[in-house]
Parts: structure tokens; sequence; C-alpha cells
């Protein structure tokens, strides 16, 4: 056992002893700069994300990566978040030498799980220091601790020429009922309603209107995250924070969202709404929607994009879905791209279990450099891209395999890496003037088929970006996302924080199945319990929380 933390009156006086003076002997643990292994190396990583594309490192992209770094990794990817698995890691003391905890950082870091990485960027991360850029101080963990635990892995100087997010219908749907607007719930159920009316089987199956998500940690995606952004807020996470006093507040304690909720309610009760929402895994979920059965979905693209490569590769270009900003009404606008600035936070951090963290973080470096990026988006060249006067190109056979391939990346490598270092986001172009992702306006057009190119021109736009408010159309958020501010682990705003989540995964798929002269009251029970676990406590904590970002940032 080589770490062990401090843990909660549960255990007994005697276990607390032993524990205590485990954590006394490694806690003088420091990072020897000179110390490096040579010759291959092989290191744990744990991802609190799952990675259906993980390709074990023996891709050639992958091995052209281990050639160069000599490393290679044994990776578990988790399928519920890490909300289970990091607290078990810091139970046991033992760590893998990588850890991707997505939310879970503050836990790790209240531990002493992972080691400051400042001198190891300092000495051995000339790359890592490039990307950041000017962003660099957003790394520092907090004004009492300015210790980096975490490289966060967000693109940095990101143009996002997609919508991440939206309320999702199949093409045919707006193509067979003429392209009509699809801007508020109205339009969108009407649509859902009308086209059912008319097909009330797809390949022989019945066909389902629309069709939400509620598998543990996943409800918040499709079904409880869609309400702030249907009335008119960014996405914060579980709070909505006032742009003017930063005051956070649990964003279903506002009215807006009640409405929001009613509709799903309506749904429902229309029989518009998928009687197995509630019930259904994610695997189910993903199989449903290949199928090309279900008429609409409120998702993020990365959630489904699986589902809708099934359907490209199966040819079925109209049972793939457009993404359009629908709000509860037109008095709201889809803050989708409102720009949130570089985000610290969610990332990649080094354990103190690890034996080599100079090579570890030569390895994050070099997939943080030119030629690892480019390797991760372009991939090799003579195989994946070739090299016309001077220019990265990508053949049109190999785009073809990119865009229709479900098993693209793990087959190639392209990719499977890329969430593990910080990457230069979308329109940033090397020294070459060359971009370093592949994705372009033109390029991202390009991909789409025939179809949707039809069911745009119809909408007298270009791309799906056009049909949704701008970034320009709102001002930069000072605090970033506040969904990815460290809470600290062990903390009473944790734990009403977790209370509450409990709370929102039962009260919410009740209120929308209920009978709808019931949904007053149980929305109103909700509201209560949510006051009896202390929320107006974790609100004014978060507050705290966001302006003390504020203040590391120097806002």
């Amino acid at each position: 056992m080589k770490r062990i933390i401090k843990k909660s009156g549960l255990l007994i006086a005697t276990t607390m002893l032993v524990l205590a003076g485990c954590q006394n002997d490694s806690a003088s643990k420091k990072v020897d700069l000179d110390k490096e292994s040579t010759g291959p190396v092989s290191f744990t990583l744990f991802s609190a994300d799952p990675h259906p594309q993980w390709d074990k490192m023996e891709s050639p992209v992958s091995k052209k990566v281990k050639e160069e770094t000599g490393v290679s990794l044994e990776a578990e990817f988790d399928v519920a978040g890490g909300e289970q698995k990091i607290p078990l890691m810091i139970a046991s003391g033992e760590y893998p030498d990588l850890i991707l905890p997505k939310g879970n950082a503050a836990k790790l870091v209240e531990a002493e799980a992972l080691i400051d990485l400042t001198d190891l960027i300092d000495k051995y991360g000339p790359n890592l220091k490039k990307v950041y850029g000017d962003y660099f101080n957003r790394l520092k963990w907090s004004n009492e601790d300015e210790g980096i635990y975490i490289l966060p892995t967000s693109q940095v100087n990101q143009t996002y020429w997609a919508p991440g997010t939206g309320f999702m219908l199949q093409n045919d749907v707006v193509k067979q009922l003429g392209y009509p607007e699809i801007r508020t719930v109205k339009d969108f159920e009407k649509a859902i309603k009308d086209y059912k009316e008319k097909n009330p089987s797809i390949d022989g199956q019945p066909t389902v209107g629309l069709s939400l998500l509620a598998d543990d940690w996943r409800i918040q995606i499709t079904t409880t995250n869609p309400a702030f952004l249907a009335t008119g807020a960014p996405d914060d996470g579980e709070f909505y924070i006032d742009p003017e006093t930063f005051e956070a507040k649990m964003h279903y304690r506002r009215a807006e969202e009640k409405e929001y909720f009613r509709w799903l309610n309506h749904m429902n009760d229309s029989g518009l709404l998928d009687k197995e929402s509630f019930v259904q895994k994610y695997d189910q979920y993903l199989a449903k929607v290949s199928s090309g059965r279900v008429i609409g979905l409120i998702d993020a693209d990365w959630e489904m994009a699986e589902a809708q490569r099934a359907l490209r590769e199966a040819g079925k270009e109209e049972r793939m879905y457009g993404m359009y900003p629908v709000t509860l009404t037109e008095e709201f606008e889809h803050h989708n791209f409102q720009d949130t600035g570089y985000l610290g936070g969610w990332g990649i951090g080094i354990s103190v279990d690890n034996e080599d963290p100079v090579r570890a973080i030569k390895f994050l470096d070099y997939l943080a450099s030119d030629e690892g990026q480019i390797l991760q988006n372009w991939g090799i060249e003579g195989e994946h891209h070739e090299i016309v006067d001077g220019k990265r190109v990508i053949p049109e056979d190999e785009m073809k395999e990119r865009n229709n391939n479900a098993n693209y990346v793990k087959q190639t490598g392209v990719g499977a890496l890329k969430g593990f270092a910080p990457p230069y986001g979308d329109g940033v172009v090397d020294s070459t003037g060359q971009t370093y992702t592949i994705a372009s306006p033109d390029q991202i057009k390009d991909a789409y088929t025939e179809t949707e190119k039809e069911v745009l021109t119809n909408y007298n736009v270009e791309m799906w970006k056009d049909l949704y408010p701008q970034k320009e159309d709102f001002p930069v958020k000072p605090w970033g996302a506040a969904f990815n501010i460290p809470v600290p682990g062990g903390s009473e705003l944790e734990l009403i924080m977790q209370k509450s989540l409990d709370i929102v995964k039962k009260r919410v798929p009740e209120a929308i199945l209920a009978k709808p002269d019931d949904f007053d009251k149980v929305w109103d029970t909700f509201m209560n319990d949510l006051e009896k676990a202390d929320v107006e406590k974790a609100e004014e904590e978060y507050t705290k929380l966001v302006k003390s970002r504020l203040e590391l940032w120097g806002k």
C-alpha cells in the first residue's frame, strides 16, 4: 500500500491509526526531477469516461507514438463517470499512474493522490506551456494552493463549427413535412406528432416519438441539462450563475425550467415520449436510435455519435439527425455557442504512485507537440494523409472511411489518444499555416451527406451551426463553465450536491411521468426535498467557489 488518506468517521479507530500512519509515511514524497527510466515503459491509466474506440495502443498511429516515446498504456475506462471507482482508489490508497478523474479531481487533490506538476512542466513540458500559452495561469488549483495537479485536456483556442447539443430530428421528418420552422418546443412537438401519425412504423417497427435517456449520470445529458439550455441559460452544470451578481442557484429552482419539465410531462401524456426513456440502458438507447425508428432526440452529439455513424454506415441518410436550437418559447435564446474562454479543471493528472513522473510528463508533452497533434488529427503521412504542394491532404477514399467507418479511430488510432493531453482547437494554425485539426467549415460541409445538404439548403443555411445564435451574440463568461470548478472532496457542499442529485434522479422522472393534474404537486415535493437537503447552503457555498475562481483568474 503506497498511499492512504483521511477517512470518514465510519472506520473504527484502530483503522484510522493505521491510515494516519501510512499517510504520514507518504506525505513527504517528492518528485526527483533528474530520475528517469530508459527503455520501454508501461503506465496504468484510469479514465472516468468510456472510450468505445480504444485501440489498446495496437493501431498504426499508437504504435508510432510508442516508437517515439517508448511509452505504452494499460488503460481502464469507466462507464459510471468514476463516481464509484475513484472513492475506492482513495480508500485503498493505491492509484494508477495516470488519472483522468473528470469532475472528481478535488477528491484526489484532497487525498494528496496527485503530484504537483509545476516543476515537471517547467523542466520537461515546453510543448505543454506552448499549447496553454496565455491561459497557463488557469492551471493553478486555487487561491490557497497554486499547484498544478491537473492538465486540462479541452481544446485551446477552439473555434466551434458544429453545435454540440440541441434538439434532434431525423432528416426525413423535416423533409416530409415541408421544412417547417423548428424554433420552439411546440414546433418540435408538432413535427414529431405529425410525422408519427403519417408513419406509425419505420422499417417494420413501431415509430418512437421522442426518446430520452436516464441511465445513471447520463440523465443530466438528455433529460435535465436541456432544461437550462431551452430556457436561455448556458451550461454551468447543476447551477445557474447570475451573470450580474455571480450568485449560484440550483438550476431546477428556476421557474422557467418548471415549465420546460411540464412540457415533457405533456409529451408523455400525449403518447409522444418513449415509455422506456427512464428504464433503458445506454446500449439499449443506442441500439434503438441506430434502428432508425426514433424520430426525435434531445442529446449531445458525442453521446449519440455512435448511433449516428451506424445509421450513416447502413446507408440510412434520411434517418440521421439534424440539430436545432429549440427553446421553450421564442423569448429565449439557445446559449450553445456562448464563449467560456479556456476551461481549466477537467483533464489528466499524474498520481503519487507513478514511479517515473518524468517519463510520464514527457509522454504528455509529446502528445501536445506539433508532431503528436498532427498524428492524432491527420494520422501517418503516406498512410492516412499525403503531402501535396507542401500541404497535408486527406485522399478522398480515406476521408470517406473517416466519415463512414464507425470503427475508424480504433482501427487507425487517429484520435485514440487525443483526450489525454491538451490539444489546439479547431482553427488554430501551425508554423506552415495549416490547421492542426482537419476540422474546417469546408471539411465539415464536405462531410455532410447529400440528404443533410438538401435539408440545410431548404433552411437557407450552409451548416447546422448557422441555425444557432452565434458566440458574438453573447458576452464571454468570465467564470468559464461552473461545472468544472473543483468542489472540495468530503465537503458539506459535495454531500449536499450528491443528495440533491439523488433527489433529481427520483423526482424529475416522477414529474415527467405524472398525470398532468398531479404535476404541480410532484414538483412542489421536488422543491421541498431540495430545501430539506439544504440546497440554499449549497448555493451559498457554490457562489463562493465561483467568486474565488474569478479572483484566481484575475476577473
